[in-house]
């Protein structure tokens, strides 16, 4: 919790100066300064995890989003090919060099091939961690969908209280989908003011407010985001002739924040996919209803964001992709992607045919994680910024 300041500016920099600090900690809290209420972490990849389940089990959800642009590959080259996604590899460079020895255990999903291989990898090089894949369905149209992700959580559920040592009650996991009911809400009206206001905060300062969501307490979350809302709406910022512009690509491996931040300096991003997963539920989950783990499934399916890794024939990658545009009153597009993944490679090309017949502009950007050098890439932003202004004009 941030300490209350009377100037709105210098609270908002306190909460993002401790929001940048916390987000970009690859460690993980051990026994003795994990938070009041929780006895043990769980580690989990993106896109999308049920961090309630595990917030019920006593457990702290944990992002497992790679090792940024600082870590030294020792280990993890042994183990994977070097055509292998950057935060895939980072992880297990990660595990391997004991950075990630706290952890309870570690979920990660079928998003691919390499993210479903992570687990195997695991559980054979840190045998005393859980190590599991929950399998979610990428064709969540079938008449069995919801059934399934039903049991899955289930497994998951008891994997977990066997883990900590006692079962995990429907109550307990009510009252964790109330908490994270609130704190996704927050993370709604954020993009909102994003979408309307976009001078008074930057994608970069959004995304760290986001992320520190995946290190710490989901109450603590909820504090802060609570502050900095009431920081930013005071805020005084005079809006710059800058063209507004959505950034597709973000949804599993994340851009670096320098990437970010050259966007920034050249355009608002008023809508993205960045963490799509902390923000996977676009509208509240049931809360008081006879099974929650039902209501957990359910909402994966009828209340959730599109996604390159979910195949779902009523919401078209091109409508979806088009709404954004519309929501956000955009002008333009940035497709990235990152090297060497291939659902977002698909997304791109996709993206990049449709945004053509409907004659968007765009720009196609290639990233990942180790990367240390943005000159080229913050010239590419600067021109094309000029020419959707000199466009616009």
């Amino acid at each position: 919790m941030i300490a209350q300041i009377q100037d709105p500016e210098a609270q908002l920099t306190a909460i993002l100066e401790r929001c940048h600090t916390t987000a970009l900690d690859a460690s993980i809290p051990d026994s003795e300064s994990l938070p009041e209420g929780f006895s043990g972490t769980i580690g989990n990849f993106p896109v999308y995890f049920p961090d309630e389940i595990a917030h019920a089990a006593g457990l702290l959800p944990v992002n497992i989003l790679g090792g940024g642009n600082k870590l030294e590959m020792k280990y993890a080259d042994a183990r994977m090919g070097s055509f292998i996604c950057s935060i895939c590899r980072s992880t297990t460079e990660l595990g391997l060099n004991g950075q990630l020895e706290s952890l309870t255990g570690f979920v990660t999903t079928p998003i691919c091939d390499a993210a479903k291989h992570l687990a195997g990898i695991w559980s054979r090089n840190l045998p005393d961690q859980m190590s599991e894949i929950l399998y979610l369905p990428q064709n969540p149209n079938s008449p069995g969908a919801a059934r399934y992700i039903a049991a899955e959580y289930q497994r998951l559920r008891a994997e977990l209280a066997r883990r900590v040592g006692h079962p995990i009650s429907d109550e307990a996991i009510r009252s964790s989908i109330r908490l994270y009911n609130k704190k996704r809400r927050l993370m709604r009206d954020l993009y909102q003011i994003r979408r309307e206001e976009p001078w008074r905060l930057s994608c970069s300062e959004s995304y760290m407010l986001v992320r520190a969501g995946t290190r710490i307490s989901c109450q603590e979350h909820i504090e802060l985001l609570e502050q900095a809302l009431e920081a930013i709406r005071q805020r005084h910022v005079v809006a710059q002739d800058k063209p507004r512009v959505i950034f597709v690509g973000g949804f599993c491996e994340q851009p670096p924040l320098e990437m970010i931040e050259a966007i920034d300096d050249n355009c608002f991003v008023v809508d993205d996919d960045l963490l799509i997963g902390q923000r996977w539920m676009t509208e509240d989950v049931p809360e008081d209803v006879g099974d929650p783990i039902w209501a957990l499934a359910e909402s994966y399916i009828e209340r959730s964001n599109p996604s390159p890794v979910q195949h779902d024939e009523r919401k078209p990658k091109e409508v979806y992709l088009m709404n954004m545009l519309r929501a956000a009153k955009a002008d333009a597009v940035i497709l990235a992607a990152a090297k060497f993944c291939e659902p977002g490679l698909d997304d791109q090309l996709f993206w990049s045919k449709d945004l053509d017949e409907a004659n968007i502009q765009y720009l196609v950007l290639e990233f990942e994680e180790k990367m240390t050098s943005f000159e080229q890439m913050s010239m590419q932003l600067e021109t094309f910024a000029e020419s959707l202004l000199f466009a616009l004009s």
